[in-house]
């Protein structure tokens, strides 16, 4: 990719749009400071005082935000949440980066999937504590997952992309039940010259003409099923980069299209019939992989739909998340000057 490229790429994509299809969580951060602790008059136990509170669209609202923050011009997300106060901070997170939230479906039979992080503020730096999550436990009702299917059915031929955010481990809990996943690959296959790109934790090897960005213990999970059955999870220390590979392309040919192979600080191996290595884009000092994955799904579908080859997706995707993983304790999103300022750094540095 050279800077004539990649500054094609930033500028069509206030032009296009791309729906987001999938499990939204509300990511809710509170701040405590160690040093104001006080004792439970009550209890006895320890009372920690929040002096901050950060609230962000997560899980597939993460891709979503960092497309807005890209210059996506047009989002629609398509999913469903509780009518409760976290599904209410949810919609007006999304409003407020400039997201399409009128295709969310609210339904009081659910909760609106919610990770609380404690962040603990000391000596002027924070570290996250162990989160409380709020998920749902019981299967998704038929009515909803027709009501998914014809948010899709609307919203497809009228976006130039779609991003598929399988989130939830338990099958047909979250959003992406099997009947949505089955309709999902319909329609990618009747809108074949379009770009439909699937990230799943548990099932990545079962969607089909669809790109898929699976991890490398994702990828031998899906091919090898060296999992833990409850979870669907491959233990990472036994997964070498090329038995990831090689399950990669076996996915490749499972689904009838290019696999994106994320291998940490490796970068992506781009396979497409054969494959490509593409670097990582190296940065110095701290770092918070947290929500780098999103990033990552959201500036390679950027580049797709701008045109862009494979390769070129798979680097943007690189250098968008270079960035995001260097804000620390956030949902981090990287911007187009970033972008740009983080490319002429690394081709200079190299």
């Amino acid at each position: 990719m050279d800077r004539k490229t990649l500054e094609h790429i930033l500028a069509e994509l206030s032009r296009i749009s791309v729906a987001v299809v999938g499990d939204f969580f509300l990511d809710r951060y509170f701040v405590i400071e160690s040093s104001l602790a006080e004792k439970s008059v009550e209890t006895g136990l320890t009372a920690h005082q929040v002096v901050d509170r950060r609230l962000a669209p997560g899980a597939a609202g993460t891709v979503v935000s960092n497309l807005r923050a890209l210059g996506v011009g047009h989002v629609p997300c398509i999913s469903i949440i509780g009518v409760d106060g976290e599904g209410f901070e949810l919609k007006r997170a999304l409003r407020r980066i400039g997201a399409d939230e009128s295709y969310i479906i609210e339904t009081e039979d659910r909760f609106t999937p919610c990770y609380t992080k404690p962040m603990l503020r000391e000596h002027g730096k924070e570290r996250e504590l162990e989160r409380i999550d709020i998920k749902n436990r019981v299967p998704l009702e038929p009515t909803l997952e027709e009501k998914i299917i014809e948010r899709l059915r609307s919203v497809v031929p009228n976006v130039n992309g779609v991003v598929i955010a399988d989130q939830v481990q338990e099958r047909n809990v979250g959003v992406i039940t099997d009947r949505v996943r089955n309709e999902i690959i319909r329609l990618a296959e009747e809108y074949d010259s379009k770009p439909f790109i699937a990230d799943s934790r548990a099932r990545i090897g079962e969607y089909r003409s669809v790109i898929v960005k699976p991890n490398k213990f994702e990828a031998v999970d899906a091919v090898r099923g060296k999992a833990r059955l409850d979870l669907g999870l491959v233990d990472p220390s036994n997964v070498t980069t090329s038995e990831a590979k090689s399950c990669a392309f076996e996915l490749n040919k499972h689904t009838g299209k290019p696999v994106f192979l994320t291998a940490e600080e490796e970068g992506i191996f781009m396979i497409d019939s054969d494959v490509v290595h593409v670097p990582a884009v190296r940065v110095e000092g701290e770092i918070d992989p947290v929500g780098a994955g999103d990033s990552c799904t959201a500036a390679i579908i950027c580049a797709l739909c701008a045109g862009s080859s494979l390769v070129d997706a798979a680097l943007f995707g690189n250098i968008v998340a270079s960035i995001t993983i260097q804000k620390i304790g956030q949902t981090g999103t990287a911007t187009p000057q970033e972008v740009m300022n983080r490319f002429d750094w690394w081709t200079n540095a190299e």
